[in-house]
């Protein structure tokens, strides 16, 4: 037990975890510096397997592991892939959701953590990658308060990695670049230390690329050869394919130390009752073949984050590489060859971000008061709401997403816009929210949606709506609607409004979880069909309502647009797309001849849809 709860035992502990892919950690402050707390065998990390054993008990950890290719039914690894996913997840014949396989996970840390620094209530700090989305980082909430944590705080990884840095270098003024690259994810973010004071200035990143996805080329490698010589495609098994994972994961780590690795697999699955085996070798140039393009898209997001930090190459003084999937060769030459320097080699990929995490954790409870440490972080995506825009003469089209807090902006952040009606007479506003750099909200992700209602009853254009957003370091967004001439206003808390629509569905999970019973968690969430909604308002402009009828003279102008633009669009457009645009003109064409209402409104409808996706 810690110094702290034997002196206060009304002190709640608060423990810093990294949630992995592939692997996950959890560690704390003692004696005024982080601590991995290790597992019930002594391990300081743990993999992030869950199997459910044939007589029904749950097992976490490298026994999971072990059982992969024995009971692939049975077991599940690379959950956090899937944590914001409606889909259930069948597990030993039943129907779980991604928070409570994850949760299996993070109660076994907790049995850890209980174990170390007693029974009792602990808080903790949980990480996630930069670029998860608000709904995954609420699903990563959900499991660690499923799994028996008081869950005040989640942050982004590289940040953490940054802090395990930056606590061992206060006194000094510098830029870091912390280059991530885990089992499922990648970030990269440029931080500043300057003055004590560790300020993230841009991040950027792909949640759905890690080491899994080299492990899964080498699969494809794998069942290759088998097809070339049996004709057979072993990923159709699930044992089989359990098998070419199994030995695909050994190769990857192989190859990190040579430069050839035999493969030796006398049995990977049966035909006709006989065996069929794979005897080859691969290389590590050959495998650096296979993983390039997705290496080159790390280097890529690289460029990117010094861009939106307004710095060049040179002046990043220290990279860091976290994750275990920098421990591939071709990555540290990567990085030395961009940036003309070495990364540094004092900080262990696997650990960095729990220690990171739990010096938040003794910022948060106290401990680390004295420490000086002041920590900032961005806003990972943009954040805004659905407006409509004119795209060419007089039409306008909704769908548009309307920024209110830019990608990489320095939170917590208060910031307002104002926007108008668009029909004449309009009393009520929905205010729908949504994340995303795409300018249009189909390609971005749906948050969340509220109706402002009261608004006087006025023409278009003339009624203003406040929209002010407030992100804070948790990752709460706080929507405010307000009529500018009234004062009406409604406020929504974007994240605990999705959070978790009863106590008693909460309770059920919950139940699943300490139990693994077999009722699945209802899903609480519809979803949402964006593209058949209409949208409400208009930054800083007066238009007609989009119902109101329009007469043939202005259908006509602008089926005549969309042709012009499609035709545009022909002459520079790939070979591949030019068939169905070839099928707008047609279709316009004949809209165009039978001079129907009807006909012109739906074919210039279809024509902009066709023009913002191969256009905006």
């Amino acid at each position: 037990m810690s110094e702290n709860v034997k002196n206060n035992p009304s002190f709640r502990p608060v423990v810093g975890i990294d949630f992995g892919t592939t692997n996950s950690a959890v560690a704390y402050i003692h004696k005024g510096k982080p601590q991995i707390i290790p597992g019930p065998g002594g391990e300081r990390i743990i993999p992030s397997v869950v199997l459910i054993a044939p007589n029904g008990k749950l097992i976490v950890g490298e026994d999971a592991r072990a059982a992969l290719i024995a009971m692939p039914e049975r077991t599940k690894a690379a959950v956090k892939r899937e944590m914001g996913d409606k889909d259930s997840i069948m597990l030993a014949g039943e129907s779980y959701s991604p928070e409570e396989v994850s949760a299996m996970i993070l109660k076994q840390m907790k049995n850890s953590v209980d174990q170390k620094l007693g029974e009792g209530e602990k808080e903790a700090i949980i990480t996630v990658p930069a670029y998860f989305t608000d709904e995954q980082r609420r699903a990563t909430k959900r499991a660690g308060e499923l799994a028996g944590f008081v869950v005040e705080r989640i942050i982004n990884e590289p940040t953490a990695a940054a802090l395990a840095f930056g606590f061992q270098h206060l006194d000094e003024d510098r830029h870091l670049l912390v280059y991530d690259l885990g089992g499922g994810t990648f970030d990269v973010s440029i931080v500043e230390l300057m003055d004590g004071i560790l300020e993230v200035k841009a991040s950027s990143g792909n949640s759905r690329l890690g080491g899994e996805d080299f492990d899964w080329l080498l699969v494809d490698w794998l069942s290759k050869q088998m097809i070339d010589q049996y004709n057979v495609d072993p990923r159709t098994d699930i044992r089989a394919k359990a098998v070419l994972k199994a030995e695909a994961e050994k190769i990857k780590i192989q190859l990190s130390d040579e430069e050839l690795v035999e493969i030796s697999l006398p049995i990977v699955m049966m035909k006709e009752e006989k065996p069929l085996g794979l005897y080859t070798q691969i290389t590590r140039e050959e495998f650096v073949s296979l993983i390039e393009p997705l290496l080159r898209e790390t280097m890529d997001k690289v460029k990117e984050v010094l861009i939106d930090a307004g710095l060049e190459a040179q002046e990043i003084d220290d990279i860091l590489l976290v994750g275990g999937s920098t421990r591939i060769p071709q990555i540290h030459d990567l990085i030395q060859y961009y940036f003309n320097k070495d990364p540094r080699g004092d900080v262990n990929p696997d650990e960095a971000v729990a220690l990171g995490a739990a010096i938040q954790a003794g910022l948060k409870s106290g401990a680390l008061s004295k420490s000086g440490l002041i920590v900032t972080d961005v806003a990972p995506f943009s954040m805004g709401v659905a407006v409509a825009k004119g795209l060419f003469g007089s039409r306008l089209r909704p769908g548009a997403f309307q920024a209110i807090i830019p990608r990489n902006t320095t939170i917590p952040v208060t910031r307002t816009e104002t926007f108008s009606t668009v029909a004449d007479y309009q009393t009520e506003v929905m205010v729908k929210v949504y994340q995303g750099e795409n300018e249009w909200v189909k390609n971005n992700h749906f948050l969340n949606e509220f109706l402002l209602e009261g608004l006087p009853s006025a023409s278009a254009g003339s009624e203003s709506v406040a929209i002010t957003f407030r992100y804070n370091l948790n990752g709460i967004l706080e929507v405010t609607a307000k009529g500018v001439s009234n004062e009406e206003s409604i406020t929504v808390t974007i994240q605990d409004s999705l959070d978790r629509s009863s106590e008693e569905a909460f309770q059920e999970s919950l139940k699943k979880v300490e139990a693994i019973q077999q009722e699945q968690l209802e899903e609480e969430l519809d979803l949402f069909d964006f593209m058949n909604d209409d949208i409400d308002f208009l930054e800083g402009t007066q238009i007609e309502d989009r119902g109101n009828n329009r007469s043939l003279l202005e259908l006509q102008k602008e089926a005549k647009d969309c042709l012009n633009r499609c035709h545009i669009l022909l002459e520079n457009s790939p070979i591949e797309g030019q068939k169905a645009l070839k099928e707008t003109v047609n279709m316009l064409d004949e809209a165009l001849k039978t001079e129907d209402s009807s006909q012109l409104e739906e074919a210039i409808d279809l024509a902009m849809d066709m023009i913002i996706d191969l256009d905006m």
